[in-house]
């Protein structure tokens, strides 16, 4: 039986550091359908980088009364673990998630599996750009790129997209290491030796 729910997240961070949130999006596919969508913005308690302000939109005030990564965790959990997670460029947004679990001694999964919008495209649609904004606009999707919300919808579009044209995503599925932050290496397929 195939997976029919994916959780798309996008998230946006304060710094160059990418080790907290400043913004959250999640948008949840069940059975090809978008049935639930979230944005938050986080108080990353970290100070902000002009280069990312100016991405994003999102400044040090604007953030300062709103909830912390652990109290948006409290938040989100349910939903995050409730399907296959699911974003573009998913080794960033997988590492911001892994390091604010991690630094904040918030105890989930060791590891979990993930799909990369952005890696299937380049599988699924070789002739098309593969970046978010590339990706919209072959398929018509409205953006408003680097806001979490817009992103992690756009993902989800782009998912159901894939999903109507037969694409089987699964085969692209991928671990992440939650605790070391990276992408879990695919096993090497043993070869067998020839007889002499």
């Amino acid at each position: 039986m195939g997976i029919n729910r994916f959780v798309c997240f996008d998230v946006e961070t304060p710094n160059r550091y990418n080790s907290r949130m400043s913004a959250i999006g999640i948008s949840v596919i069940e059975n090809g359908k978008l049935i639930s969508e979230y944005y938050a913005l986080v108080n990353p308690e970290q100070r902000f980088d002009y280069f990312n302000v100016e991405l994003t939109g999102i400044s040090a005030a604007m953030v300062r009364n709103e909830k912390t990564f652990p109290e948006i965790w409290e938040e989100i959990r349910g939903t995050m673990e409730s399907g296959l997670l699911t974003a573009h460029n998913a080794a960033f947004d997988m590492s911001v998630l892994g390091k604010c679990l991690r630094d904040y001694g918030i105890d989930w999964k060791t590891e979990v599996p993930y799909l990369c919008t952005c890696q299937i495209g380049k599988h699924h649609l070789p002739e098309e750009g593969h970046k978010l904004d590339e990706l919209c606009a072959h398929y018509k999707i409205n953006l408003r790129h680097h806001h979490a919300g817009s992103d992690a919808a756009a993902c989800a579009e782009i998912l159901q997209n894939y999903l109507l044209e037969g694409c089987d995503v699964e085969k692209y599925q991928r671990r992440y290491d939650l605790i070391a932050c990276r992408t879990i290496p695919a096993a090497k397929k043993s070869r067998k030796k020839s007889p002499v």
